[in-house]
């Protein structure tokens, strides 16, 4: 699914084209990014990014773009349809909690957005996570203001999130939304504990993951204490069960780890098992593994404790998301 890219000097002359609509970047004194906004009214907004940059626009924000999908699900959630997103067959696909409008365009896939098609759109501005590959940031904000949002901070993925939430309202005039989103997402969580108190799991020790088949093993990935879901899942009362392995590194960006089947065994006995997977994948646990011994021969298998989340769950998403994974959680437990 990789899009058609533009050299270098022919994307810089197409997207010059739409300097005028899409506004102007250049180096202020300090060394930060300034950018012009065609959006035009109200008073300059100005955002300090992931970079240490800040971004200036002449007022909020209309005409969006996103390259990530919590982004995409950040404007979404604020009101504000982005004209553009990456592979939004994929986002449609792992991302129920909001909905985009028919007419998004796709803007290729997340690690590599298609210039082309960035230059087509006229935008006020362009968010993105440090995640996006070489100088792929450096290459659109020649004409397009790129506001860049930290991909995940481990052990601290809620306050991020949030974080990120007020970067996104800033620059789209949508702060009294942000501050909604907020609330509700608190209630959800407040009643979320609530019910895992006042059920038979409160304090139980999860290992919660999703898995891939690599034709070779299955490679399981799990959500330790500083992922997102980890994080709620502590708050929530319940034990990391990961915590538990020994050895088992978290990366430092997103709280992920990387193990295999027999990895597993050294998970707690009383350990509930609880997993993601999407239908348009093939589901390790139940495929791949229904006949695999060190798998069937698990206590938490043989007990039963093995839970499929709902799919599109975007484990990585916006409070929408999150809401939807507490509300996932009552049901289990209830």
């Amino acid at each position: 699914m990789k899009s058609t890219r533009l050299s270098i000097l022919a994307a810089t002359a197409l997207l010059a084209t739409t300097l005028a609509a899409c506004g102007t970047t250049e180096s202020s004194d300090d060394g930060s990014t300034t950018s012009g906004s065609g959006a035009g009214g109200g008073e300059k907004i100005t955002v300090t990014d992931a970079r240490g940059k800040k971004v200036t626009l002449d007022g909020p924000a209309e005409r969006v773009g996103a390259t990530e999908w919590n982004a995409a699900e950040y404007l979404v959630s604020l009101g504000v349809q982005p004209v553009g997103v990456s592979d939004v067959k994929g986002f449609t696909t792992w991302d129920s909690a909001v909905t985009l409008d028919a007419d998004v365009t796709d803007l290729g896939t997340r690690g590599e957005p298609s210039i082309d098609q960035l230059a087509s759109l006229d935008l006020d501005v362009l968010f993105v996570t440090d995640s996006l590959t070489g100088d792929a940031v450096e290459q659109i904000e020649k004409t397009i203001p790129v506001v860049v949002l930290p991909g995940g901070k481990a052990g601290e993925q809620i306050t991020q999130m949030f974080d990120n939430i007020d970067t996104v309202a800033k620059v789209t005039g949508t702060e009294d939304e942000a501050a909604t989103l907020r609330t509700e997402f608190d209630a959800a969580l407040d009643e979320t504990k609530k019910t895992v108190a006042d059920s038979d799991f409160a304090g139980a020790t999860v290992a919660f993951s999703d898995a891939y088949d690599t034709g070779d093993a299955v490679s399981v990935r799990p959500y330790t204490a500083t992922s997102q879901l980890g994080t709620l899942l502590g708050e929530l009362g319940f034990t990391n069960a990961w915590d538990s392995i020994d050895g088992l590194e978290p990366d430092k960006a997103y709280g992920l780890a990387q193990t295999d089947v027999e990895g597993l065994t050294k998970l707690p006995a009383d350990t509930k098992y609880w997993y993601i997977a999407n239908e348009s994948e093939t589901d390790p646990y139940v495929d791949t593994l229904k006949d695999n011994a060190v798998w069937t021969s698990l206590p938490f298998v043989a007990d039963d404790g093995v839970v499929r989340f709902p799919d599109s769950i975007w484990m990585f998403g916006g409070p929408k998301s999150m809401e939807q994974f507490l509300d996932a959680v009552s049901v289990t437990v209830s």
